[in-house]
């Protein structure tokens, strides 16, 4: 059985696919760029805030499929430039805290809106 995820407290797709999926026991998440859904738009300029920005994105699906940031068991990151790997990182251990799931971290040429970084995940569905 598979259920589709939608939430308003996260950006709304910006193509033919679902927030997130519900299957197999686990949440899997399409990838969160930094906009903020209350102005649909990209406000956050830096890395840290664009990252804070698509981890509070990630945890509001989490969060409407009943799982949570830490219950994730894999993110994988992509990052427009590797020279901003340790902002992130400090921040994304922040947010994440004691949860630790696996990660892939990759440069990309270019992401949607330019932004910084996208970030997907799969979550245990407890």
């Amino acid at each position: 059985m598979m259920e589709v995820i939608s939430t308003e407290k996260a950006p709304k797709a910006l193509g033919p696919y679902s927030q997130a999926v519900k299957a197999g026991g686990f949440v899997w998440c399409s990838g969160q760029i930094p906009v903020d859904p209350a102005v649909n738009a990209v406000t956050a300029t830096t890395i840290e805030g664009q990252t804070r920005q698509a981890i509070s994105n990630l945890k509001n699906v989490l969060e409407a499929a009943g799982s949570g940031l830490d219950k994730v068991v894999k993110t994988t990151v992509f990052i427009s430039d590797m020279d901003d790997f340790a902002a992130l990182n400090a921040v994304y251990a922040e947010l994440f805290g004691e949860t630790k799931p696996a990660r892939s971290c990759v440069q990309v040429a270019r992401l949607p809106k330019d932004v910084k970084l996208e970030i997907e995940a799969v979550a245990i569905d407890e």
